[in-house]
């Protein structure tokens, strides 16, 4: 559960950037339980998280993915990625950047492509330009058999998302202020299966 420096950290970055920041409150601890169900992070090898905020949601998918796992976190706020990198797992990556650029970011890190990229940026508040670059970026460095989840409050990234990803699973978690909607898309792999072994290089 967040404590009250998060809650202020998140309270100044919503403020600041109110576009780039889904919410006034961090996640609850139900909502960071649920994303690890859904992205299945205990399976996972390279994962990705856009927007992660002030950690909480990042600190609880490590918490079940892997001892050799890696989790990039990718935000765009300097006092988020400041309390992203207090967080002392040698799993976890840490950078300052857009998620339009992921690729580059991926390259940078020299991390191959994800097969778990998940999203909590607010698709409901960026131009369609924006939203439509950045999906179409995550889909593309997303590992064959990988997922894609965004968990936002409003459906946005349902409506934009069809047109690159297709349709959708949804779910809801309601204990959360406010109530999240989870909307994940599963890219075809060769084998069938949504995970993916070895290393495929990010383009």
């Amino acid at each position: 559960m967040a404590d009250m420096g998060e809650r202020l950290a998140f309270l100044r970055g919503f403020l600041s950037r109110p576009r780039e920041v889904a919410s006034l409150v961090p996640s609850s601890r139900f909502l960071e339980r649920r994303i690890g169900r859904v992205i299945d992070a205990g399976q996972a090898q390279t994962v990705v998280e856009l927007g992660p905020g002030t950690g909480g949601t990042t600190r609880a998918v490590l918490a079940e993915m892997p001892a050799d796992a890696q989790l990039l976190a990718v935000d765009t706020n300097p006092e988020f990625v400041r309390r992203l990198q207090a967080i002392r797992d040698p799993r976890l990556i840490v950078a300052e950047g857009s998620a339009e650029d992921l690729a580059a970011i991926l390259r940078a890190h020299d991390l191959p492509r994800p097969d778990v990229i998940f999203s909590g940026i607010p698709f409901s508040t960026m131009p369609e330009e924006t939203a439509h670059q950045i999906l179409a970026e995550v889909w593309r460095v997303l590992a064959p058999g990988g997922r894609f989840m965004a968990y936002q409050f409003r459906d946005a990234v349902l409506r934009r998302g069809r047109a690159i990803m297709g349709e959708p699973l949804v779910e809801c978690e309601w204990v959360n202020l406010p109530p999240m909607h989870f909307y994940s898309w599963d890219k075809s792999g060769r084998s069938g299966s949504r995970r993916t072994t070895g290393r495929a290089t990010a383009p």
